[in-house]
């Protein structure tokens, strides 16, 4: 049996998933961490406290998979002694080019992995993107905007009046009224209600290029926007697959503990 970890370094956050061999055991996400916390990590992992620690048992330094986007953050852990850092050269997908993101190739990888292609994957993190393949895993195409957060975030710090919102990052909240009467509920409105429009629009687009294609839904605003989808669109929603562990789902497929191993 092989024990290893996966981690994807995002533009926020950091996410982790635990495998045994091919198996994935668990997924999570964690705050950034130190360059001190990655050296202590190498020699005395069990000490950290991950939500494995108790039924993973645990040799030092742990075989971990890198896939990043942010290269300060790649360079931080690169000092990782048991590291392999996946490239968009290892991802088995055609009619890539040079300044793909690691991350929607992986999750778009993934989907094919899960659901077969042709796939549509929509990523709800701090972008939005969108990335689709054929059925012979070429990379068609898609695109990218602000995620749900990042507009929040933008409208607070870019105007003089409007205030921060929260959007439940637990619980999925209610969808919004579209025509709201105070401001932070006009400002919930306009993002969920904007955002949802686009997903309707590009899935559906899909849907009509590709009447047995399969759409995934992942990121970390993807619990939150599937059940607003859910209220708006249920037709559509039962179409899309929420998988917020997809970009992890792939990456067994790249023999990475084999090649680990020493």
């Amino acid at each position: 049996m092989s024990l290893w970890l996966a981690l994807a370094i995002g533009n926020s956050r950091l996410h982790w998933a635990a495998f045994s061999d091919d198996k994935l055991l668990r997924s999570w996400d964690s705050d950034y961490w130190s360059a001190e916390a990655i050296a202590q990590f190498a020699t005395k992992p069990a000490v950290l406290p991950l939500p494995i620690s108790a039924d993973f048992p645990w040799q030092a330094p742990v075989p971990l998979a890198i896939a990043s986007v942010v290269p300060e953050q790649t360079r931080l852990w690169q000092s990782y002694p048991a590291h392999r850092l996946i490239t968009l050269a290892n991802v088995p997908l055609t009619n890539t080019y040079a300044t793909l993101g690691i991350d929607r190739a992986l999750a778009l990888w993934g989907a094919i992995c899960r659901l077969g292609a042709p796939v549509l994957v929509i990523d709800a993190g701090t972008a939005l993107t969108f990335t689709a393949a054929s059925e012979g895993n070429q990379l068609l195409g898609g695109a990218i905007l602000p995620g749900l957060r990042l507009q929040q975030q933008a409208l607070a710090k870019d105007t003089a009046a409007l205030p921060a919102v929260a959007f439940s990052p637990g619980e999925p909240e209610v969808l919004p009224s579209r025509w709201a009467i105070d401001t932070p509920t006009a400002i919930r409105s306009g993002i969920l209600h904007t955002l949802l429009a686009g997903i309707q629009d590009f899935a559906t687009d899909w849907l009509l290029q590709n009447p047995n294609g399969a759409i995934a839904l992942t990121g970390g605003d993807a619990p939150l926007l599937h059940h607003a989808l859910q209220q708006r669109n249920p037709t559509l929603a039962a179409h899309i697959q929420l998988d917020p562990a997809l970009i992890f789902r792939g990456i067994p497929a790249l023999q990475y503990p084999k090649i680990m191993e020493s």
